[in-house]
């Protein structure tokens, strides 16, 4: 949905400050190699005393930039083509991690990732936190995660591919690494390979 201005008035004297606050946000995007981390509290609270600002306000403000990925355009996958056969399962710790197509559309391709492991019926509570997964098949392709679900011993992870992967997909490899974390800053250390022939 895109973004609605809450108010329709703007002072026009802001236009070079805010403009000074864009580049300045190039500036860091490029320092930091999109991976900024979030400043110590000292720096908060010191900057909050030195600038006038409100602490949960720099908190709050830092937050945001570090989610500067969720705002990228994405293409929606539109104009079905076909099916992919791709039926390659891993196993490890007790998990099988299977893909076992790839839907072809004129824009993009779809992966999912399932994942299925024996569970009790009634699991204690707390055991339904589910890690995020990252997709990654080479530099030339943008992939995201677009929604994942399941149920007891089974779950889905979707992913969209942008541009759309090659009607011969042999001699691809495909890499899912695991995060603890949404803003995938955590890593498990665990990483599902699959080489399709």
């Amino acid at each position: 949905m895109p973004f609605e201005p809450p108010a329709d008035f703007y002072d026009g004297r802001l236009s070079k400050v805010d403009e000074q606050i864009c580049s300045l946000l190039k500036q860091r995007r490029d320092i930091s190699n999109d991976n900024p981390g979030f400043p110590a509290d000292t720096f908060i609270s010191d900057w909050a005393i030195k600038y006038d600002l409100y602490e949960e306000y720099l908190k709050a403000l830092f937050g945001g930039m570090r989610i500067y990925d969720f705002f990228k355009p994405r293409i929606e996958p539109a104009g079905f083509r076909k099916h992919l056969s791709v039926l390659k399962s891993v196993e490890k710790d007790d998990r099988i991690y299977s893909i076992t197509v790839i839907r072809q559309y004129e824009n993009a391709s779809v992966i999912q990732l399932h994942i299925d492991w024996d569970e009790p019926d009634d699991p204690p509570i707390g055991r339904h936190h589910h890690n995020s997964f990252e997709l990654f098949l080479g530099e030339q392709y943008d992939c995201w995660q677009s929604r994942g679900g399941g149920s007891t011993g089974h779950f889905t992870y979707s992913f969209i591919v942008s541009p759309p992967l090659p009607d011969d997909i042999s001699n691809t490899k495909i890499v899912f690494k695991e995060y603890s974390d949404t803003f995938k800053e955590k890593p498990t250390g665990l990483e599902i390979v699959m080489n399709i022939e």
